[in-house]
This record gives structure tokens, C-alpha cells and sequence, in this order.
């Protein structure tokens, strides 16, 4: 077993093995090229960003007093499926124009990529210096979730920073949960972490990110009553206006099961294991927490969310940066490669699936078309056996083995 305590500040090579101004001038050129190459790519591929439009024809709709679900925009006929206290977030992107938009949004999520690396790093407990903080950004922008939401427009850097930075703060920081009870009332799926502060016995904390939840509830109602009437007796139940469950655009279980048998709507095939992972992946987080502290308790509860979650688009997957930071942190390289090449490989835009192509893959393309759950199971089944193990340990070794073994990563 590793000694963790011969680890370094960071595990990037970059910080150790050259001179910090060296170090810092390469980050910053690598951090460049990369932005600058993603930035041209947009323009080559006339990027539409079609999530942005939709958030501005939300804020449009606010200011204006339209169907707030009523319409649909771009090609695509995408419509709106945020709580209405979005849509009143959302009314700044009316001021400026769409190019502005855009290139605001590309600089913006830059900005939170960075920032969602260093609070990736303060989970694990290795805070970056800013040579490594920059290379990993700079890097970190070809993950395959992380380029789909910076080419979409979307705000899923936004809402795990959101989570990550509230997570991490410290025990009785002032208003702890307020940001996570916001992100919830954003995207709703982040609710689910307010079911890991009370099992994990943080019940002020839990109780006030709950307060914030229901506080953005009240303030949609207040500020859209009729859109807000619409969304939570009737919007919210409609997972199928999301989009259809069975592409491979879709990385949840409910994706896995619907074209592992061809199936558009899998049922009970589907909701029955996914409300049993639900209570399995919390159990797991909350007694991982107890082991070995937040980092594999948030890690777990974060992707139990995009398991269970009906419609979890490769996008909302960003969860994968700090996944590589604490296996880094745990010195895993051999593994956190793997998982970096699994989440940049994109296997699942590879394959045939134009129409319904999808529903009709053989047999050895399902593991290539739902790569993110097939890596969530497994991190699932990986925490189970290294807890079931740390409490053989505490049975049959008596308190100093279990302290030895839960000092190591929870993932074998």
C-alpha cells in the first residue's frame, strides 16, 4: 500500500519537474493554443449553440410575458425544461446580441472549467498551483462532456460549480447549502445531494440548502405564477419533451437499458433497478463518506444522479474532472488515464445512429454506445467491494487495520 503521505501538492508533472516560471509559461501557451483552437473550431463549424438560444428565448419570454413552455426554437424545435426561477436568471442574455452572446458564453465557461479544476482539487486535497491549474484547464477542455457543453452553451459548469464550491467549504462556513439548495432550483438533479447532507447527519446544512430550494420555487411562483402552475403540475412529469430516452446522446441507465433491448420506452425494466441504485449509490456515498471522507461520498452521490436521472445527456456528465482529480490525488494514474481516454474517446458519436438506428446496434457495440454508465456501474460496484472490505478489515483486524485500509482510495 502506498504511502499517501509521500504525495506531492499536485500530481502534475509540470509542477515539479521544471522551474515554476518555466512551468507557468508553458501552461499559460498550452492554455492558449487550446482555448484558441477551440474557439476557431466553433467558428469552422458555424457552432449554433443551441441550448443558449434556448435560454435566451427563455429570458425573452419572461421579459415579454410569453408561454414560457409553449414555445420551441433553432432546428432542432428544442423547448424550455428548466423550473421558471431559471428562465428569471436567464433574462440577462436578452441584453446583448447573440454573437456577444456566444462569445461570452465560450469565455465564461472557460472561466468555470477552471474553476470547477481547482475546486476538483479541494475535494481531493491537493490544491493546484496556478502552472497545473492552467495545463489541466487546458486539457481538461477535450474531455468530450466539458467540449459538448462549451459547444452547446450550456450550464453544466455552472451548476457543478455551484454544488462543488458549497460542498467543499468548510464545516459552519456561514450559509453552507444556500449555493447547492440554488443549483437545485436551477436543473433539479442536484436535490439529490441534499439527501447526502441528511444522511451523512448534516441536517443544518441540509436544511438550509433546502430552504434555498424552496425559496427559488417561491420566487418563480411569485415572478411567473401561470409558468410555474404549468411547470410543477404538468412540465416536470413530461421527461419524454426532454428528448428521446434511447439515443446515445443519452448516458443514463434508462439510455443503457432502452437500447440494450431495443425498446423506446424500457418501463419497469428500467424505473425499478433505477429506484434500487438510487438507495444503493446513496447507502454507498454516505457510508464512503464515513470511510474516507466528502471526496468519494460527493463522487458517488454525483454519479448515482446521472445513473438514475431519466435523460442524462453526455454533456451533463463534467463530473468525470473531479473523478480524474481524486484519482490523481490517490495516485492512480494508470487508472485516471483510463478514465480520462474513456471520456475523451467519444465512441458513442462513432456509431451508426441516425433515426432509430440506435435501437438497432448489435450486441458489441452497447458497451461503445453507453460508455459514462457502464464507467458508473462500475465505479458503483467498485466502492461496494473496497467498503465491504474496510469492514471485514474493522471486524477481523481491530481499529488500526481499518485505519490503514480506508486511508487508501475506495476504488481498486
Amino acid at each position: 500500500m502506498p504511502n499517501r503521505t509521500t504525495v506531492t501538492s499536485s500530481p502534475l508533472p509540470l509542477s515539479i519537474s521544471l522551474p515554476p516560471p518555466v512551468s507557468l509559461r508553458l501552461s499559460s501557451s498550452l492554455l492558449a493554443v487550446s482555448l484558441c483552437s477551440f474557439a476557431a473550431l466553433c467558428v469552422l463549424l458555424h457552432a449554433p449553440m443551441a441550448d443558449l438560444l434556448v435560454y435566451r428565448a427563455e429570458g425573452e419570454a419572461v421579459v415579454h410575458g410569453g408561454d414560457l413552455y409553449g414555445f420551441t426554437v433553432t432546428e432542432w424545435r428544442l423547448p424550455a425544461t428548466y423550473p421558471p426561477f431559471a428562465a428569471v436568471l436567464f433574462v440577462p442574455t436578452t441584453w446583448i446580441p447573440v454573437p456577444a452572446l456566444k462569445v461570452a458564453f465560450l469565455a465564461g465557461n472557460a472561466l468555470l472549467l477552471a474553476c470547477l479544476v481547482a475546486l476538483s482539487a479541494r475535494l481531493a486535497g491537493r490544491p493546484l498551483p496556478l502552472a497545473p491549474l492552467c495545463a489541466a484547464t487546458a486539457l481538461g477542455l477535450w474531455l468530450e462532456p466539458v467540449f459538448q457543453t462549451v459547444l452547446f452553451g450550456q450550464i453544466n459548469l455552472a451548476v457543478a460549480c455551484l454544488v462543488l464550491w458549497d460542498l467543499t467549504r468548510p464545516p459552519g462556513a456561514p450559509a453552507k447549502g444556500l449555493a447547492l439548495g440554488i443549483a437545485a432550483g436551477v436543473k433539479l438533479t442536484p436535490a439529490i445531494f441534499i439527501a447526502y447532507l441528511f444522511l451523512t447527519a448534516r441536517r443544518k446544512e441540509a436544511g438550509v440548502a433546502t430552504a434555498s430550494f424552496v425559496g427559488t420555487a417561491l420566487l418563480g411562483a411569485l415572478l411567473l405564477p401561470p409558468a410555474s402552475v404549468d411547470f410543477w403540475t404538468r412540465r416536470l412529469f413530461e421527461t419524454g419533451r426532454v428528448g428521446k430516452a434511447w439515443i446515445v446522446d443519452n448516458q443514463s441507465l434508462q439510455g443503457l437499458v432502452a437500447r440494450a433491448l431495443g425498446a423506446e420506452a424500457p418501463g419497469l425494466v428500467w424505473s425499478l433497478p433505477a429506484a434500487g441504485l438510487a438507495a444503493a449509490g446513496l447507502w454507498l456515498a454516505t457510508r464512503a463518506r464515513h470511510v474516507n471522507g466528502d471526496r468519494w461520498g460527493v463522487l458517488l452521490t454525483a454519479f448515482t444522479a446521472l445513473l438514475v436521472c431519466p435523460i442524462s445527456w453526455s454533456h451533463h456528465w463534467v463530473w468525470c474532472v473531479p473523478l480524474l482529480a481524486v484519482l490523481l490525488a490517490d495516485r492512480r494514474p494508470a487508472l485516471a488515464l483510463t478514465t480520462a481516454a474513456l471520456f475523451t474517446a467519444r465512441t458513442m458519436w462513432l456509431l451508426p445512429h441516425e433515426g432509430d438506428r440506435d435501437l438497432r446496434l448489435p450486441w458489441w457495440q452497447q458497451p461503445f454506445a453507453s460508455p459514462y454508465p457502464l464507467l458508473g456501474l462500475a465505479l458503483l460496484a467498485g466502492a461496494a467491494v473496497a467498503l465491504r472490505r474496510h469492514g471485514r478489515a474493522l471486524r477481523s483486524g481491530g481499529p488500526q487495520l481499518s485505519a490503514r485500509i480506508s486511508s487508501a482510495s475506495m476504488i481498486r
